[in-house]
């Protein structure tokens, strides 16, 4: 008994912070290692990770070969077809976005979309037999395929950052390719999609061999995108053979995926089915690491991807919230969460309003940014829950925010489309840090003929609000949910967060981040800590409804702070940890150089320490 109660002391004496909860010595930690730390979807990335770390490489070959395996064993979440937003730390500490997104097909634009009328498919698994719907980009099928922009941007992060060949990370891939055993999300996902691959009978021969479900335990197997793959390692082969360098083997292998016989396929496949990408559309794209857009916050760096995506949104928060001493107001109180909710809502109506591919649309970025403008948004948060849609006025811009009138107001349920999204981090002892938020090509997808390879559905994520930034048009990217996110100290490494949960993804991260940054939580502590959701804005999927002041809580907070926060005036909700509408994983580097790695269990992620 005395040997417990000394455990236990010591335990409570390294936690640190007052404000935070004594820990239960039966609840789970942190992976910790001294060589490195992953954390992804499946233990088959953390397997992945682990491997790599192993044969010498770096947190950038570790990183690419995790997105590689998730798009091949998370086909139910993500495809080789999607889309990977990525965020880079040098080991000399620089930082770097590389995108990830590809392009609309440069015929497609808004008008055809807002004429057209949707056909059987195209809206969700389990509607088939519903068309006709005019006005929206199209859910599912072929309509909503942009460039594939996941191969490109991981070809970019092992060729600028990277050690290692493209078949030495893409081998794990490929084994996964050649025969992996069905889990139970993979089946269910499957066999709600039934519907779906009856029309694309390219899907049905993936996913459904032999015209019948698999059940889990079975072996399913992925033969014409293991063609593929070996194909992508041969043309490196063939290039290194031929006396190129690393680089140069990874080059022919963008070659080959992006104007060889991949892209010639694709595009092959898409004209027989009347859709509008093309060849050269594929041949077109290229990525460029970019710089990250960054803000303080306290005495932390923290970076996210440009205004393509809802990244800013996270930086747009912190500068609200910096004005406030968080500590003061206790974590998860009524107060605590009814000001970071209030600053989320306006963070969010600047993203619905201002946001947008920055190569096509003008973004008053640095305005966004400022701490001048974040004082501002500050005096608008009051003592109750705002039901408006209060985006900030900003001198210059042409633009009109989504109104409701302009939208159509039909939620349609989430658990009707396996439509989410993965996670991958890695970080090594040298101070590299990968982190992606890997997403698109999701269950029900197209097969691009015999490749293999889904294509992604993200163009829903395009608005057809005239003269808004996020219009959609020919050449130009959606802006995405997808946010990755690296936190520094002083400029060395702190936190690299990502998760699921499209338009929730924000909201979650700013949650884990001020966890730990606020209230000294451990990694693990910050992922299985309670969290909230707000709908209170317009959504990036499906027909973008609104849902003005509603507030989902985890029922594990207090009943009478959830009673509070009715009473100030948020349509409240309650959930279970296990439908949280995110599901994070974290690594966290300590000061004294040792890497603990976590992931929310209640959303089935993994998380390991290589020692």
């Amino acid at each position: 008994m005395q040997k417990k109660l000394a455990l236990l002391l010591i335990m409570a004496a390294a936690a640190g912070t007052p404000q935070r909860r004594q820990p239960d010595p039966l609840a789970r930690r942190p992976s910790r290692g001294l060589r490195g730390g992953v954390a992804a979807g499946t233990d088959h990335g953390t397997e992945v990770g682990l491997r790599i770390f192993h044969q010498g490489g770096n947190a950038i070959d570790a990183g690419v070969a995790m997105t590689l395996a998730g798009a091949v064993a998370e086909y139910s979440h993500f495809g080789f077809g999607g889309e990977a937003p990525v965020l880079i730390r040098t080991r000399e500490g620089r930082i770097y976005s590389i995108a990830g997104v590809g392009t609309m097909p440069r015929k497609a634009t808004a008008e055809f979309f807002r004429q057209r009328r949707m056909q059987p498919g195209e809206i969700f698994a389990d509607s088939i037999e519903r068309g006709g719907l005019k006005g929206m980009v199209p859910v599912a099928g072929l309509m909503p395929a942009l460039v594939p922009g996941m191969v490109d941007a991981v070809l970019v992060a092992l060729k600028e950052f990277g050690t290692k060949s493209f078949a030495e990370v893409v081998q794990p891939a490929l084994e996964l390719a050649d025969g992996m055993p069905l889990d139970e999300m993979r089946a269910g996902s499957i066999a709600r999609s039934r519907k779906f691959f009856e029309i694309w009978p390219t899907s049905m021969k993936v996913f459904m061999p032999e015209n019948r479900i698999q059940y889990p335990g079975e072996i399913f197997r992925q033969p014409d995108l293991a063609r593929t793959i070996r194909r992508m390692v041969e043309a490196e082969k063939k290039a290194r053979a031929a006396g190129m360098s690393r680089q140069g083997g990874i080059e022919a292998v963008r070659n080959y995926f992006y104007r060889g016989e991949v892209a010639r396929k694709i595009d092959q496949f898409v004209r027989e089915h009347h859709g509008l990408l093309t060849y050269e559309d594929m041949a077109a794209f290229r990525l460029q690491p970019e710089e990250a857009v960054t803000t303080k916050y306290r005495d932390v760096e923290v970076h996210k991807p440009g205004f393509w995506s809802q990244g800013p949104v996270l930086l747009q928060a912190l500068n609200i919230l910096e004005g406030y001493d968080l500590k003061s107001l206790r974590f998860n109180s009524a107060e605590y969460l009814h000001r970071l909710v209030e600053t989320m809502k306006l963070a969010y109506a600047d993203r619905d309003t201002y946001y947008g591919d920055p190569l096509l649309a003008k973004v008053p970025a640095e305005r966004l940014l400022s701490k001048e403008y974040a004082a501002e948004r500050r005096s608008l948060v009051g003592s109750r829950g705002s039901l408006d849609f209060r985006p900030g006025q900003i001198a210059g811009s042409p633009y009109r925010h989504p109104a409701d009138s302009e939208l159509v107001q039909l939620r349609i349920d989430d658990a009707l489309m396996a439509r989410d999204t993965t996670c991958v981090s890695a970080v090594d002892k040298d101070g590299a840090m990968f982190v992606a938020t890997p997403s698109g090509a999701w269950l029900p997808s197209v097969i691009a003929g015999d490749t293999g390879i889904p294509l992604t559905q993200r163009a829903q994520s395009f608005l057809l609000v005239p003269g808004h930034p996020n219009e959609l048009s020919g050449g130009k990217r959606p802006r995405v949910t997808l946010s990755p996110t690296l936190v520094t100290r002083n400029g060395r490494p702190l936190l690299a967060m990502s998760t699921p949960g499209g338009d929730n993804q924000d909201q979650a991260l700013l949650q884990l981040l001020l966890n730990t940054v606020e209230f000294g939580m451990d990694a693990e502590e910050a992922v299985e800590a309670p969290r909230f959701q707000t709908r209170h804005l317009v959504s990036s999927f499906d027909n973008h409804a609104m849902g003005r002041g509603e507030l989902l809580l985890d029922d594990r907070i207090p009943a009478s702070v959830i009673a509070e926060m009715s009473s100030r005036g948020h349509k409240v909700s309650s959930r279970s940890k296990w439908a949280s509408g995110s599901s994070p994983v974290i690594i966290r580097v300590l000061d004294n150089g040792v890497i603990e790695a976590a992931a929310d269990p209640y959303g089935f992620r993994a998380a390991a320490g290589a020692w």
